[in-house]
């Protein structure tokens, strides 16, 4: 999967890097490629709460042109600018990595940037210099299991300890061969045990005899 606001980053950089008197002459081809990225964010704010089928469907209706005519632009404009440039390099970027770009739109789960993907992995990012048994591959390795485990759970309604604790008990006593055993204890299996799972509020219903002020 590729990042779209990786790619919309770099031509708002390219697009800051011009002189002031470039900028106020008129749209040039950072300020494109810019454009062309915000009409992409701009259809997904709208699908944001369809279902991904519809969304895989309005993509291909209203997001496909948008790239077409973005692919098109970037074939055009990669000749005319220096390689080294920031716009250059956002060009270069986005043509390299354009078969990465257009994942998402294979379906409709998928997800226009990796923001999400990042906001989740900060808080091993900012202490990984202060883990002694991160500095070694094995070590890097084992973070990122556990890692990936506790985010899953997160995403799956679980509290990440008490599934944990219940992968820790159940797992010495089972036949780990068997795949059938192993989808019992994904974090998305139903078959896993309340105590897992967080407990979501209820909003407070009104009583018959509350008055409405």
């Amino acid at each position: 999967m590729g990042c779209w606001s990786h790619a919309r980053r770099a031509f708002d950089e390219a697009l800051k890097a011009l002189p002031a008197s470039v900028r106020s002459a008129g749209p040039g081809a950072a300020e494109g490629g810019l454009d062309f990225c915000n009409r992409l964010f701009r259809i997904e704010r709208h699908l944001k709460d369809v279902a991904p089928e519809q969304r895989q469907a309005e993509r291909e209706a209203q997001s496909r042109p948008v790239l077409n005519a973005f692919r098109a632009g970037l074939d055009e404009q990669a000749p005319k600018v220096l390689p080294k440039s920031p716009l250059g390099k956002a060009i270069t970027t986005c043509r390299n990595q354009w078969p990465k770009l257009l994942a998402f739109m294979e379906d409709g789960r998928l997800e226009l940037d990796n923001n999400r993907s990042e906001r989740s992995i900060k808080p091993f990012v900012i202490g990984r210099k202060n883990w002694l048994f991160a500095n070694t591959p094995r070590g890097a390795r084992a973070s990122a299991i556990i890692y990936s485990l506790v985010q899953t759970a997160k995403e799956n309604q679980l509290k990440p300890f008490d599934y944990l604790t219940h992968l820790f008990e159940q797992l010495p006593n089972l036949d780990t061969s068997d795949p059938a055993v192993l989808d019992a204890l994904l974090p998305w299996s139903e078959s896993l045990p309340e105590s897992c799972k967080m407990r979501t509020e209820k909003p407070h219903s009104q009583t018959a005899d509350s008055t409405v002020a």
